[in-house]
């Protein structure tokens, strides 16, 4: 299991964290408890996994950076300001290479994180850093939008910027994310419409898939979802 919690970075303010901009870095610090290896690729994965979050298997736990725990069937995380909080799935059968994964998520009360939250998929570790792909979504009632970033050395960068998407429910509505996932060429989907694609360029693919907040407003996720 993992939980990576980064810091938004002292020279980033709320304005420019919703600008549409690629010099969007932000640098990641991993908690004391972290202790992930890499995937290993003779693992037998099932052909599809459920996840409804029903019965405790992810990392739980507060700290100087957020907090995230069960609630109700749903998995619910939240940040603090300026800082974005990542939870990596909590063991390998999670695995996303070739895969289309899921999830619902949602704002508990509307409100939008200014940094997104959001679907990680081909999440692994680094030396200690942590490396990914994410789908972001904002659902302010105004614009709607979604973001792809990449997380590469413990660094945040944005690879398709805030985008305007009538596909992105508003307010507190459930979104389902999801990325399909052919070889090096990931495709982004929100409530069953196309979003956008991108190339896997750093050879990712063998990583799991994880869950992102940003920000001190709550979110919840649910019904996570791999079929290969």
């Amino acid at each position: 299991m993992v939980i990576a919690l980064a810091s938004l970075g002292s020279n980033t303010n709320n304005s420019n964290l919703n600008a549409n901009t690629r010099n969007d870095n932000r640098n990641s610090n991993l908690s004391a408890n972290t202790n992930v290896s890499n995937l290993n690729a003779n693992v037998n994965l099932p052909k599809s996994l459920a996840d409804d979050f029903s019965e405790q298997k992810w990392n739980v736990g507060t700290n100087q950076f957020g907090r995230i725990w069960y609630d109700n069937g749903e998995f619910h995380m939240v940040s603090k300001e300026r800082t974005f909080v990542v939870q990596f799935a909590p063991s390998e059968i999670y695995n996303t290479e070739n895969a289309t994964v899921s999830v619902t998520a949602r704002s508990v009360d509307g409100s939008v994180p200014s940094a997104g939250f959001g679907l990680l998929v081909h999440g692994t570790l680094k030396g200690g850093k942590i490396e990914d792909y994410a789908l972001l979504i904002y659902p302010s009632e105004d614009e709607p939008s979604y973001q792809i970033v990449m997380h590469k050395g413990g660094v945040q960068s944005s690879l398709v910027d805030k985008t305007k998407s009538d596909a992105i429910k508003p307010g507190s509505a459930p979104n389902q994310l999801e990325v399909r996932i052919k070889g090096n060429e990931l495709s982004f989907y929100a409530n069953g419409q196309y979003l956008t694609r991108i190339k896997d360029t750093e050879d990712y693919r063998r990583g799991k898939a994880g869950l992102y907040t940003s920000d001190s407003h709550e979110v919840a996720f649910d019904d996570l979802a791999i079929n290969r």
